[in-house]
């Protein structure tokens, strides 16, 4: 058996993980210059801001024992147990499950759980058919690890994973990443802002990373990161005022950047882990189950063991 895995965020490169460890062939492509998906992280003004997910919470056992070696390895660590809420009838306090970060980022993660996996970088695929195939060559099976829109833009419509993308709804986010001269908000960690038509959530980078940096990440809402699809640095002006007039923030940013996530988070959660069709093309990611960062690596490596299965079966 030969496995073709495209996408190396954090399902794809879960789902390989448990096939290199069975000795099953596997490639991993990827059309960008680095792995990590939508646990993006990118470096502004000398330091790592997470562009993408803000945070993630550890529920499965075995996915927290993969969070205490990266943990031991310097890459997590525990963040906050509550969050702030900002606007609607209820502003106070979000208490909860631990939410951890990264110091280095969260695509740190991706890079050290993809040590031992073959990835080719810079990898664009066009087509994935019935056979299946990937552009033309042919797989005993192909993951497609990854937001359906984009799975639906390649995916044949003969196959059995096409069905269950098309259509399939996702809201965009707009992030935008402002660096003040010095920190005049607030003490928070994060905050959920409800009811609000610019923003949705804006991070204490600073907090976040543990390095009290003057620095906030606020995520837009659905309909803000639509209007400005096509230029997303228009949107900057309108996210760092809001965010101004939220936490009270004096003084002008210093820089701003902004991040647009066409496919950010599913309309609807589903109820299964994985689809892996018949005609040898399967479906993994946050998008199958509540959309958390432990969802795409409980369904990337479940689909991994069910296919490193296959392979060991007579």
């Amino acid at each position: 058996m030969s496995v073709v895995v495209v996408g190396a965020g954090l399902s794809g490169i879960a789902c390989a993980t448990e096939l290199v460890a069975a000795g099953v062939p596997v490639r991993v492509l990827d059309r960008a210059d680095h792995v990590g998906g939508r646990m993006a992280t990118c470096t502004v003004d000398g330091r790592a801001v997470d562009t993408g997910a803000a945070y993630f919470t550890v529920r499965d056992p075995e996915f927290a024992q993969v969070v205490g070696r990266w943990r031991t390895a310097g890459l997590a660590r525990p963040w906050t147990v509550e969050l702030t809420v900002l606007g609607g009838v209820r502003p106070g306090r979000s208490p909860g499950p631990v939410r951890w970060a990264a110091p280095r980022g969260l695509r740190s993660l991706v890079e050290h759980l993809a040590r031992d996996v073959p990835v080719e970088l810079g990898r664009t695929v066009r087509h994935v058919g019935p056979g299946p195939t990937v552009d033309g060559r042919p797989a005993d099976t192909v993951v497609l690890a990854m937001p359906d829109p984009q799975a639906a833009r390649i995916l044949d419509h003969a196959t059995e994973a096409y069905a269950a993308v098309r259509g399939r709804p996702w809201r965009p986010v707009l992030t935008v990443v402002a660096g003040f001269a010095e920190r005049t908000w607030p003490q928070l960690p994060a905050a959920f802002v409800n009811g609000h038509p610019v923003v949705s959530l804006v991070a204490d980078d600073g907090n976040r990373r543990g390095d009290a940096a003057p620095v906030l990440v606020a995520h837009s809402t659905a309909e803000v990161a639509r209007r400005h699809e096509s230029d997303p640095d228009a949107g900057i002006p309108e996210v760092v005022e809001a965010v101004g007039e939220l936490l009270d923030v004096r003084g002008a940013p210093v820089w701003t950047r902004a991040y647009r996530w066409r496919s950010a988070a599913p309309e609807r959660d589903r109820d299964v882990p994985f689809l892996l069709g018949s005609d040898g093309v399967a479906l993994a990611g946050d998008g199958w189950g509540s959309s958390r960062i432990e969802t795409a690596w409980r369904s990337g490596t479940l689909l991994g063991r069910e296919l490193a299965r296959r392979h060991a079966s007579p």
